[in-house]
């Protein structure tokens, strides 16, 4: 089995996790691909064979990779997104972050989780992407999100106003800072933070969450993830930002943006004892009474 490995920056702290990995997958006879920086700093700093395979684009994602595993944090898994794109290779999230929504597997559990991989103990899940579509074509073939897409203000303190159509129809112009339409996967993100509600994977739908309302009788919404949403951005400045997962560029007032649900799914790997709800309640804190 082919095993593509991605994750940004080394440090002390996360070092040892890498070699513990590398070393499981060559015990069961897997091919580790690593992706070239993240190759270069591991020959640098722990003296790895330069002669292990490597990735650097989409491309290699359908050429026999058969597994992706992201080692960070959410920021990490969604980089690692980037490059399966619509190749369907699974992805497995190995938290060495903080929070970790997406990459929820603990760092003591990945000698246990690479053998549930080696005894195939384990299950798909479909999470849904965004797609966006503006005049310019701005991001290019990377126009989808995992999380979300905002649209917010630039270099003023005032609030702007997102006018909103759901399938032609007029919905509502949001006055506030700005306006999250988020996935369900996206929903523990910056939506949350927002106020957003929480949505369990599977439900399709897409949330749309104001951020900083002026009027505090507008609440998030959650809508068919079928039907296209239409936005504009007018106020004071001429240009604006729209972020897809973070990834931010200019927008201009006025301009139409249309968001839809992308045309694929990522392929998130999952185990009968560590589900969404597992996640949820761990990191949220459900149950837990600090008074105790």
């Amino acid at each position: 089995m082919n095993v593509a490995i991605y994750g940004r920056k080394l440090n002390k702290q996360n070092i040892p996790y890498f070699i513990e990995i590398l070393g499981i997958i060559k015990s069961y006879g897997w091919n580790p691909i690593l992706e070239t920086e993240l190759k270069k700093q591991l020959i640098q700093k722990v003296s790895l064979s330069q002669s292990i395979d490597e990735f650097s684009s989409t491309n290699d994602f359908h050429s026999g990779i058969d597994l992706t595993l992201s080692i960070g944090g959410d920021g990490t898994f969604i980089k690692t997104v980037g490059f399966i794109k619509d190749s369907g290779v699974p992805i497995l999230g190995i938290n060495t972050g903080r929070l970790g929504f997406l990459s929820n597997i603990s760092k003591d559990q990945i000698n246990h989780t690479l053998e549930q991989i080696k005894l195939r103990a384990y299950d798909f899940q479909k999470r849904s992407l965004l797609r966006i579509h503006t005049e310019e074509e701005l991001f290019g073939e990377d126009n989808f999100a995992l999380n979300e897409v905002t649209f917010h203000k630039k270099d003023t303190a005032s609030m702007i106003t997102v006018h909103a159509s759901l399938d032609g129809k007029y919905l509502n112009s949001y006055w506030a800072d700005g306006l999250i339409v988020a996935t369900p996967t996206g929903s523990t993100a910056y939506s949350l933070s927002c106020g957003g509600p929480i949505i369990t994977p599977g439900c399709q739908v897409h949330i749309l969450t104001p951020i900083a309302p002026h009027n505090l009788n507008v609440r998030p919404m959650v809508v068919p993830d079928h039907l296209p949403i239409e936005l504009s951005l007018e106020g004071r400045d001429r240009k604006y930002l729209i972020s897809l997962d973070g990834n931010s560029k200019n927008i201009k007032q006025g301009e139409t943006i249309k968001v839809t649900k992308a045309e694929f799914m990522i392929n998130v790997v999952k185990f009968e004892d560590n589900n969404f709800l597992d996640t949820i309640r761990n990191k949220m804190l459900w149950g837990i009474d600090k008074r105790n």
